[in-house]
């Protein structure tokens, strides 16, 4: 049975689990947004007119409880051009365990009405779960024919996590690349990139673990779906895998990281409550120097907002992060 990681659902209060019905009445900005006042982001082309640059997308996991069609309209007005779609079993963005050739169809034909494209599909199960590889990987086979039907380029994953009596090392060198290369050589004869999170508690945590799994598993389908608020309460460099790694990162996360440097210095780095994840804009990134050195090291893909920031509602998040992002795409 594929295990899930349940950290992606959002940690906002009441506002995080409001239906999308009532949204435009009851938060300022969103109406005034409605009202056509707004003044977000305008989405760029895509579909055909597709431009090469980076541009700005989100994770829908925080509107798991929604069907598919209202996250769309929600990015449309949002301006959000790309959405990184939730593919875990069961799914109500996408379910590849009952995807087909119609129910594509019909998903390209609502992103073609709203102008807008699908990044990546993502499942954050683990792949590492003890008796869990195979259900991982025939989920991932799945989730490899459903980005074929819809046109989708990459498939978002985890590398697992962190195993009893081995360290991260070992195990990205002993298990990870197993449970891995099936998965790997079904995307590429398709076409697909595999894209790894980095989320510190798996074992991919540090930059040394970054250079293992890319030298241990060294397909050039293979690689990160770079997220630098990891690194940043880790007091890692978060710019260094850019360009370490230039030519394997598919994908990024758009999340910020606050810390609160007083707190810190009174419990210290061992203690709790010093950091917290945030929505661009509100930590300790710089977002138009990390933007400028990803377009630099040669990055053309999208900055897919992951909202965690449990002091925003769901909607307004999403707005005010992509509002913060796309002033530097």
């Amino acid at each position: 049975m594929l295990t899930m990681m349940t950290r992606r659902g959002f940690f906002g209060s009441a506002a995080g689990t409001a239906g999308l019905t009532a949204m435009f009445g009851t938060l300022p900005l969103l109406g005034a947004m409605a009202n056509g006042q707004t003044d977000a982001a305008p989405l760029r082309p895509v579909g055909g007119g597709r431009p090469k640059g980076i541009r700005v997308g989100m994770l829908t996991a925080p509107f798991g409880d929604r069907p598919l069609v209202e996250v769309l309209e929600f990015a449309r007005k949002a301006g959000i051009a790309c959405l990184e779609a939730v593919a875990d079993p069961g799914s109500k963005h996408i379910d590849p365990g009952t995807f087909d050739a119609a129910k594509a169809e019909e998903v390209k034909r609502m992103l073609a009405e709203r102008n807008l494209e699908i990044s990546g599909l993502a499942c954050f199960g683990n792949p590492c779960q003890p008796g869990g590889a195979e259900s991982f990987q025939n989920h991932a086979r799945k989730m490899a024919d459903a980005a074929v039907l819809l046109g989708v380029p990459t498939l978002c994953m985890q590398s697992g996590m962190p195993l009893p009596n081995m360290s991260r090392i070992q195990q990205i060198r002993q298990v990870v690349p197993k449970v891995y290369a099936p998965i790997i050589a079904y995307a590429k004869d398709r076409g697909i990139k595999i894209a790894i999170e980095n989320w510190f508690e798996t074992c991919l945590q540090g930059i040394d673990t970054f250079e293992c799994l890319m030298e241990t598993i060294k397909d050039d389908n293979f690689g990160l779906n770079y997220d630098p608020s990891h690194l940043v309460h880790q007091q890692c460099d978060h710019l260094l895998p850019v360009s370490l790694f230039a030519k394997r990162i598919f994908h990024t996360h758009a999340k910020d990281t606050f810390i609160d440097t007083a707190l810190r210095a009174r419990v210290g780095i061992y203690g709790h409550g010093w950091w917290r994840y945030v929505i661009p804009g509100s930590g300790s990134i710089h977002w138009g120097e990390y933007i400028n050195c990803l377009r630099t090291n040669g990055y053309q893909g999208v900055l897919s907002i992951e909202h965690e920031d449990g002091s925003l509602s769901r909607e307004n998040g999403f707005i005010l992060a992509a509002k913060h992002l796309a002033q530097f795409c």
